[in-house]
């Protein structure tokens, strides 16, 4: 006797889409900047938001990461690029269930970006006028400007794994171009961590690792007129002891 088995039903596969999000740093005008567009379109149009897009079909994370950098923003995906975090809390987008992958980029100099089809305005701004809602520098009496998304969060993010990883790694070399002073790269850990370094215990500290600055050969005037020796990035992946925020090396 045949006997009828009844199946399960599949559950339904709720929509989703996959987007990148870039927090892309440079040093301009001796501050820590951050690339930012003008939506121009729906949701939160005209709103500052992080650069970024959905990942086509034929993509990797990755890929998609390169391109929007390039494409949205006219800047070279010749930098420093690495994986962030994923964001993808319930309603973080209002169009639907969207789960974004954010990437760090960095790199020195950056040229004036160009906007992107859907944006109506692109440049670098203040990251510090930007964590504290005040994007035009104008001071605590000035309009207050939230990004769109959770890209506050996104852009905190970002910021934090830069400043941690330039304890003891050579990210801080990525701000610099291929030869710099010793000098130059301590205005970099000044400038994102926010303090001061003493220059005596910071060049005996990352020239005394191994393989972490190479000597380029030369010299250029350094502080006060003097002569500073230029170098490279060396092959060493740590910094050993590490720099330590607020320990003044």
């Amino acid at each position: 006797m045949a006997q009828s088995v009844a199946h399960a039903a599949e559950p339904a596969i709720p929509m989703a889409a996959v987007t990148v999000d870039l927090v892309v740093l440079t040093i301009r005008d001796d501050e820590l900047a951050v690339l930012c567009v003008r939506r121009g379109i729906p949701p939160f149009a005209g709103k500052l938001a992080l650069p970024g897009g959905f990942v086509r079909p034929d993509e990797t994370l990755v890929m998609a990461a390169a391109r929007e950098l390039a494409d949205e923003t006219g800047l070279p995906g010749e930098v420093h690029l690495e994986q962030l975090a994923t964001y993808g809390d319930p309603g973080r987008d209002p169009r639907l269930r969207v789960v974004s992958v954010a990437y760090l980029a960095l790199a020195p100099s950056l040229p004036t970006p160009r906007a992107g089809s859907d944006a109506a305005d692109v440049s670098w701004l203040p990251v510090a006028g930007l964590l504290a809602g005040r994007p035009s520098g104008s001071g605590p009496s000035g309009p207050s400007e939230e990004l769109a998304f959770d890209h506050r969060q996104i852009l905190a993010d970002g910021v934090e794994r830069a400043r941690a990883k330039l304890e003891y790694s050579p990210l801080a070399t990525a701000f610099c171009p291929p030869v710099f002073t010793v000098g130059q790269l301590r205005r970099v850990y000044e400038i994102v961590w926010g303090t001061s370094i003493d220059p005596r215990n910071f060049h005996r500290k990352v020239t005394g690792t191994p393989g972490f600055l190479v000597p380029a050969g030369g010299s250029t005037v350094g502080e006060r007129g003097r002569p500073a020796r230029l170098y490279r990035k060396g092959d060493a992946e740590l910094l050993h002891p590490a720099l330590l925020r607020g320990a003044n090396c």
